[in-house]
């Protein structure tokens, strides 16, 4: 087949979290329960926004878009993941493989750009609040998104394309839980050396980027909420911020953690401890963070309950 590139192997073996035989239950319900408060949060972010018309503003547009994200690419890792938990041998085709790659890395990679597009929407909303509604119109908020899907998508071309065109000879066991980029490299009995040049700069830009934007943007947030002298407004301004901040910390922190180290420095133990606050901590926290704190959400969430109800 032409998707294979030429490799011998034509499926993989996910080894999973862990290999003990005590742990795999256990393991198994905590993470099916934060599967299903991943997707249970996710969904009621994404329908409350949907019908309640006083959040059809920038900054829930955009909380909708994080929503589906993470309700995608978790959706892409964590089914397969719990496999693991209860049968032997979790065997993914080399073409699911390829697959699962490319939409993890299209998915996380819009969220990046998604998580800097919020961080945007903040610094106008406190810095120049009386520019809020030209600067962020619905026009140039669905260019932000747009650009964000599209970053997400150039970006698992590279990272996807880069791993097809290495050749897996006779291991096809994968010490990781799902299709990453760097238990792949490692498994490939190929030269991986432009693969890691291509992580370090893709990668880097990915992370790097967003980052430097959101804390430059954080910068000129803090020292307009410093300057704003009634308490209860500066309370509010640092509520909503904090709440942006710690998915932002979260999420940027472990990326950086295992894409940002040279590939020999990154043991298998230390990525898959990583992998799990991106790739399932995070989705659970989002719709968390941002609805047991906003007050919006919470009357959203009153007023459709009540509909429905009576």
């Amino acid at each position: 087949m032409a998707f294979e590139n030429g490799s011998l192997v034509t499926e993989f073996i996910l080894l999973g979290i862990t290999e003990q035989l005590e742990l795999k239950i256990p393991l198994f319900l905590l993470f099916l329960v934060i599967y299903i408060i991943t997707a249970l949060g996710n969904l009621t972010l994404i329908f409350l926004i949907v019908l309640n018309s006083h959040l059809h503003t920038p900054m829930y547009f955009f909380l909708f878009n994080l929503s589906f994200i993470d309700l995608c690419y978790s959706s892409v890792i964590t089914p397969k993941m719990l496999i693991n938990f209860i049968q032997k041998k979790n065997v993914i085709s080399y073409m699911g493989c390829m697959t699962q790659l490319y939409f993890f890395c299209f998915f996380v990679i819009s969220e990046c750009y998604v998580l800097t597009s919020m961080a945007y929407d903040r610094y106008v909303a406190i810095c120049n609040p009386l520019l809020y509604n030209v600067a962020l119109s619905p026009k140039v908020c669905s260019y932000l998104m747009l650009g964000s899907y599209l970053m997400g998508f150039s970006g698992a071309m590279i990272h996807t394309g880069c791993i097809l065109r290495l050749t897996f000879c006779d291991g096809n066991t994968i010490n990781h839980y799902f299709c990453d980029l760097l238990p792949l490299m490692q498994l490939s009995c190929t030269s991986t050396y432009i693969n890691e040049i291509e992580i370090f700069i893709v990668g880097g830009k990915d992370i790097i980027v967003p980052t430097v934007i959101i804390f430059i943007s954080y910068g000129f947030i803090l020292s307009s909420i410093f300057k704003i002298r009634s308490t209860e407004s500066r309370s509010k301004a640092f509520s909503t911020c904090s709440s942006h901040m710690l998915a932002v910390s979260l999420f940027f922190g472990s990326g950086a953690f295992m894409y940002l180290k040279p590939n020999s420095a990154v043991s298998m133990d230390e990525g898959k401890f990583s992998s799990v606050f991106y790739t399932i901590v995070v989705p659970m926290m989002n719709p968390l963070i941002y609805s047991l704190r906003n007050k919006d959400v919470k009357i959203a969430l009153r007023k459709t309950l009540s509909r429905r109800i009576f």
